[in-house]
């Protein structure tokens, strides 16, 4: 191995080395621990550390890096106290996720360290959105995110470098190219020679770094971060290196070559430098020894430390107060002066309001700048807020919605624009797995909405009609708004923007340029979580959100003889049972109409918890009315077959016979 110290002190020399010999003696220790049941699980990255020890040292402590599940370097070389990571890996309250999740999977505002979520390709975008936030800031900061090379073959990857490379972010995207996919060999993972050559097809700068050369790694990074300031842009960097331990310790390595292990032992970054240091007479046997005795020492320390700490007693109201970031609603009265508006004209002025009152808003989607979106509902707001702040994006919603957290976790509020509900299927995983676990994870918010033009009754067949609500509605760490009317939808909207947990925000396509209200011009805001009355009645609770209430409404208009009580939800979640309670117990009768198929609908959670609640003051059982249990189809005839507009009706008059 040939190392090229450059213009490095001897200062700096020694520095790599205590920063590269940390995580190898904290290792050595642990694979000791595991071995005696006091460690539950481990990801070695031995053989790999020189990659993580010699990124943390070119970044500057303010900077944020994304590390993956074998980069102890990253930790160690941001000073983390040890006995919190100890803490973190055996499950204590010191840690950073009160016991709640294991190893590296976790972040670190006050240590600028972002962890991984086990999908492993959300976090490059992630990455984005925060060299973005850094980009808008002009405050010349560097990214760097971590990933395997089988983690090249995610779409997550590809879509980060494309969105990288489209605004010329400034990130280091790090592949350690270890060998080994778990058991997978590279040979099977991908057919390039190179995974670098990924980068000349998105237009990007790469470079092949021998990652197991802590001095190659130190000045070629160096160079290009000085480079990246100057010029900021994304580059994708191959670190090769190998995997010299299983991909947990459990798993072993007996896939591996024997002649494959041998040849890559010899190539080991630690021991190689301090043979380097060595011969240069940077490093003496008593100096060597002094360093590893101060290590071990702050290794048994810190160890003990923990080992003293109590073990984590279960806290109901903790573990379900955490789900969500704490927040106060502050309600902000509407003034008199109104306009009557369509639904469309209340969510786009309720956009440019809330634009206006956060300079650190920021609104993606697909179309949504110049071309002011799908429904025209951004059409004016480039000339306003400019392109910095109304981005549109290519057409890669998992990325995207992944840089909206990038952007929360850098200070700013992200808005993003599905062009259709039905797309939000391939940004799925990043807002269930990243956005909605990110607070109860690791206490880190997510200030992020979700805009979702959803819903039937325009013929736009089964990729364009869909109201998915149910898919959000079960997961725990999101809010699900659906207002019916111009006034909610733009009380909600601003303060669902207001709100820093995720949203996701269904706004009904057929409503947008059929529902006239009036609406006060400026900004105000209303409550998540609270139901809205429409109509009053004694013989029957109608529970509905959408455009389900709008059907309700002409079903009664039809009926003038029926006295209902009609419930807007207008939140899914948090979810008014106090409203919805209060009346069934007044009717003693209760049917929900909702536009979403029947079967696993957010009607059957609302009927159990009706039954389970109200029982006794039910003379009927619970009707649940809904679309059929198929994709919505096309054709108008098929369509009006599919909604329960016309089926509700009958299954009302039905009811109150009862």
């Amino acid at each position: 191995m040939n190392f090229d110290k450059k213009d490095l002190t001897e200062n700096q020399l020694l520095d790599l080395y205590k920063r590269l010999l940390k995580p190898r003696m904290i290792e050595e220790k642990m694979l000791i621990l595991i071995r005696q049941g006091k460690v539950s699980k481990w990801f070695s990255g031995i053989g790999q550390e020189a990659i993580s020890v010699g990124i943390t040292a070119v970044l500057d402590q303010d900077e944020y890096v994304l590390p993956m599940h074998r980069n102890l370097g990253v930790f160690t070389g941001r000073n983390i106290p040890l006995h919190r990571l100890f803490s973190q890996w055996q499950g204590k309250a010191n840690g950073f996720t009160k016991g709640r999740d294991r190893s590296f999977h976790f972040g670190t505002q006050e240590f600028n360290i972002i962890g991984m979520i086990s999908h492993l390709g959300p976090q490059l975008g992630v990455a984005d959105g925060i060299a973005l936030a850094n980009k808008l800031k002009k405050n010349n900061k560097i990214t760097a995110v971590f990933t395997g090379e089988g983690a090249t073959s995610e779409g997550d990857f590809h879509e980060a470098l494309n969105i990288a490379a489209v605004w010329d972010l400034p990130v280091m995207f790090i592949i350690e190219n270890n060998g080994y996919g778990l058991s997978t060999p590279t040979n099977e993972q991908y057919r390039c020679e190179n995974l670098a050559d990924k980068g000349i097809g998105y237009g990007m700068e790469s470079h092949i770094i021998d990652g197991n050369n802590i001095l190659e790694v130190y000045t070629k990074l160096s160079e290009l971060k000085k480079s990246m300031i100057e010029n900021p842009r994304p580059i994708l960097l191959e670190f090769l290196t190998f995997r010299m331990r299983g991909h947990e310790e459990a798993s072993g390595t007996k896939y591996v070559p024997q002649e494959l292990m041998d040849a890559w032992a010899a190539k080991d970054p630690v021991d190689n430098y301090k043979k380097f240091l060595f011969e240069n007479n940077y490093l003496t046997t008593a100096n060597d020894e002094e360093i590893k005795v101060t290590i071990k020492q702050e290794i048994d320390h810190d160890w003990a430390l923990v080992q003293v700490e109590p073990e984590i007693e279960a806290s109901l109201d903790e573990e379900l107060n955490d789900v969500y970031k704490s927040y106060t609603h502050i309600l902000i009265n509407p003034s008199t002066e109104t306009e009557n508006i369509r639904f469309i004209d209340a969510i786009s002025s309720g956009l440019r309001q809330s634009m206006e009152r956060y300079e650190n808003s920021v609104i993606m989607g697909q179309d949504i700048a110049e071309y002011g979106g799908a429904f025209k509902i951004t059409d004016g707001f480039v000339a306003q807020f400019g392109n910095d702040r109304i981005r549109n994006t290519p057409i890669c919603e998992s990325a995207v919605v992944s840089a909206a957290m990038g952007l929360s976790i850098n200070g700013y509020k992200a808005i993003v624009e599905m062009q259709f509900a039905d797309f939000v299927s391939t940004g799925f995983n990043p807002i269930v797995n990243l956005l909605a676990k990110s607070h109860y994870r690791w206490s880190e918010k997510a200030d992020i909405v979700v805009r979702m033009p959803c819903g039937g009754g325009t013929q736009a067949g089964p990729f364009h009609s869909q109201t998915n609500e149910a898919w959000f509605t079960k997961t725990p760490g999101l809010k699900v708004v659906y207002p019916a009317f111009p006034f909610d939808a733009k009380g909600l909207l601003n303060e669902s923007i207001n709100d820093p947990n995720p949203v996701l925000f269904f706004e009904h396509k057929l409503l947008y340029r059929s529902i006239y209200q009036d609406v006060p011009k400026d900004y105000y805001t209303l409550p998540l979580g609270k139901a809205s009355l429409v109509k009053e009645g004694s013989q029957v609770t109608i529970i509905s959100f959408g455009a389900g209430v709008h059907w309700a409404l002409e079903t009664l208009a039809k009926n003038p003889e029926i006295r209902a009580d009609l419930i807007d939800l207008r939140t899914l979640q948090p979810l008014d049972t106090t409203a919805i309670y209060a009346s069934v117990k007044k009717t003693n009768k209760a049917i929900i109409l909702q536009e979403d198929s029947l079967f696993g609908g957010i009607a059957s959670d609302l009927s159990a918890l009706i039954m389970e609640n109200c029982f006794e003051y039910l003379d009927a059982p619970v009707k649940r009315i809904a679309s059929l249990d198929s994709p919505i189809p096309f054709t108008k005839a098929l369509e009006d077959q599919y909604l329960p507009r016309h089926r509700f009706e009958n299954e009302l008059i039905e009811l109150l016979k009862y």
